[in-house]
């Protein structure tokens, strides 16, 4: 599983700097969570209240560091467009964002409920229930130490939320998107079938659409390589992690890209 992008024209990209352990990497970040971090442990769909309130104390504990917090959900866990073909494909991805407006607002009251200040924002206005997105007043909420919530996808059908949580990234200037998952980083194989499987710790994005490894889709990985912005992969189901990598510590895949 993997991210990726390349260098211009002009020249190669060396990897980000790592600061020093206890001190925030990035300023600004885009949490990239698919459905599957609401669901129950045991269950693939629905929402539930212990992920829910994990997710909040870790996205608590990333804004006391100082770190300006945006998340971009999936909706997985409550409608898979592509598991219904007998509906037309434009109408059940729509279908698809308003689940991830259900998995927004059960984050937002998570965090609410420990006293974090959060905002949803949703490509498709839903005025009683959620600003409409627009770039500066994003950007301002996060100046303010607010969470914000970006819900119902890009608006438009075809696209992933892979792809608008790099759209949503360069929009508010983020400095990286990190991709939470269920393994440890990226892998050339899937680790939890092949034992062999290898983990990069560096992967350059170029490298990930060469060899067709997945985490985010190519539309997204792309975006990320033409603006040189970096994606950490890592697991964010133990309490805690979003946290350690923010403060550069090696528990995941950095993904950037090529050294000069």
């Amino acid at each position: 599983m993997i991210e990726g992008r390349r260098p211009d024209d002009e020249g190669a990209q060396p990897a980000p700097e790592v600061g020093p352990i206890g001190a925030p990497t990035y300023r600004r970040v885009i949490l990239k969570l698919s459905g599957d971090a609401f669901t129950p442990t045991d269950s693939g769909y629905g929402i539930s209240d212990q992920a829910t309130a994990l997710l909040a104390r870790q996205l608590e504990d990333c804004v006391a560091l100082g770190v300006q917090m945006a998340v971009v959900v999936g909706g997985g866990n409550i409608w898979r467009g592509r598991q219904a073909p007998g509906i037309e494909r434009a109408r059940a991805d729509y279908m698809g964002m308003l689940a991830t407006v259900m998995n927004a607002l059960a984050l937002q009251d998570a965090l609410e409920k420990i006293g974090v200040p959060t905002r949803v924002q949703t490509a498709i206005q839903m005025a009683q229930i959620a600003e409409p997105y627009i770039p500066l007043r994003a950007i301002r909420h996060l100046e303010k130490g607010r969470i914000v919530i970006f819900a119902a996808g890009l608006g438009a059908p075809y696209f992933s939320t892979d792809t608008t949580a790099a759209q949503r990234a360069l929009e508010i200037k983020a400095d990286a998107i990190m991709k939470g998952t269920k393994v440890d980083g990226v892998y050339d194989a899937d680790p939890k079938h092949d034992p062999m499987a290898h983990k990069f710790e560096t992967i350059e994005y170029t490298e990930v659409l060469t060899r067709g490894l997945e985490v985010m889709d190519a539309t997204a990985i792309s975006l990320c390589r033409e603006n040189r912005l970096p994606i950490i992969v890592f697991d964010f189901r133990r309490e805690g992690n979003i946290k350690r990598a923010l403060l550069g510590e090696p528990i995941g895949t950095l993904v950037h890209g090529a050294v000069s």
